[in-house]
């Protein structure tokens, strides 16, 4: 059966990725791009889509009631997947509010609005940072849907926070919610300031690659590919009011990345800087995934070394797609 969905974020990296896996998996289904266009916001991820008759974009805020109940009254979605957020970490330390504001509000308003136009599935898109960190030197350790939330960072207690109100919003209202909480994603159209895209973009340029501490903080990186099958899996099968983790188990330092990426591009080691920590880096996440494996049955389709060459060719063979993004208002230096 047909449906039309509303997708928050969608001109962003991991929401846009999972228009077209989407749209590519389900061509009947209508699907609607709700984006602010911010720094990590561009059209350009989407143009594809564009002559498909069964997409649309919007340009709009979730914090902005108003269009949201506008929105939400013409459409009539079936389903909303929020991916709309403040992401970048070092971004939160320096301005908290803008992270509560988009992160906990808009929230918030989206789920009014879906509660009061019948959404019949809010889908909140979480990270594995609401967990806090692991100790570098208990490998067994994993996080588990179980664990409780240990925020860290401004970023990661606003998205603390939204998980909780959904929740509430669930158990209190009866909105239909399902939470996902990822590992660290990677692949195309990545905006090039978190550390894959901005290491391989620096490296081509033969620019140090500046490298936090001692490069021994541990992330499990996991393919937005693999991320998109997941959600899939999670808005048909399962189960309302509970929280899935997706993990690609693929844990690496972050000295490890970038030395494959240097590996795999041909660039020397010698491009590699330490540089002062930032304040509240966590250590190590690694995320157990058994509960989405056992119960969907979802399987990641790339490990790591696979996933990282096709993220690097991708980059060597899209150079106008990042070029054309730092032209609009960021540099690599």
């Amino acid at each position: 059966m047909s449906k039309k969905i509303l997708i928050t974020g969608g001109a962003g990296f991991i929401g846009g990725n999972f228009i077209q896996y989407m749209m590519d998996q389900y061509p009947d289904y209508q699907m609607v791009n709700l984006d602010a266009l911010t720094y990590a916001g561009h059209l350009e991820t989407c143009r594809p889509l564009q002559r498909n008759h069964n997409y649309k974009f919007v340009k709009g805020d979730i914090t902005d009631r108003q269009l949201m109940n506008e929105l939400f009254e013409k459409e009539q979605f079936d389903w909303v997947v929020n991916f709309a957020a403040e992401s970048h970490v070092d971004r939160s330390v320096i301005d908290p509010e803008i992270f509560i504001k988009a992160n906990v509000l808009g929230t918030q308003v989206l789920m009014d609005a879906a509660r009061k136009f019948g959404v019949k599935r809010y889908h909140q898109v979480s990270t594995d940072e609401v967990y806090g960190e692991l100790p570098l030197d208990r490998p067994d350790l994993l996080f588990s849907e179980t664990c409780p939330l240990d925020a860290s960072s401004p970023y990661s207690a606003s998205k603390a926070a939204a998980d909780l109100l959904a929740l509430a919003y669930y158990r209190t209202f009866d909105l239909p919610v399902t939470i996902s909480r990822c590992s660290n994603n990677y692949g195309p159209y990545h905006f090039p300031e978190k550390l894959i895209p901005l290491m391989i973009v620096k490296a081509l340029h033969d620019l140090p690659l500046p490298l936090y501490g001692n490069g021994k903080n541990v992330r499990d990186w996991l393919h937005v590919f693999d991320h998109c099958t997941a959600i899939d899996l999670i808005l048909h099968e399962g189960k309302v009011g509970d929280v899935y983790n997706i993990g690609g188990r693929n844990e690496r330092t972050n000295l490890e990345v970038v030395t494959t990426l240097l590996t795999l591009l041909d660039k020397p080691k010698t491009l590699i800087t330490y540089v002062t920590d930032r304040p509240g880096h966590d250590l190590r996440y690694a995320i157990d995934a058994t509960k989405l494996e056992n119960e969907l049955g979802w399987k990641p389709r790339y490990h790591f070394e696979s996933g990282m060459e096709q993220t690097v060719k991708w980059y060597l063979d899209n150079r106008e797609w990042w070029e054309n993004v730092l032209k609009m208002g960021r540099n690599i230096t």
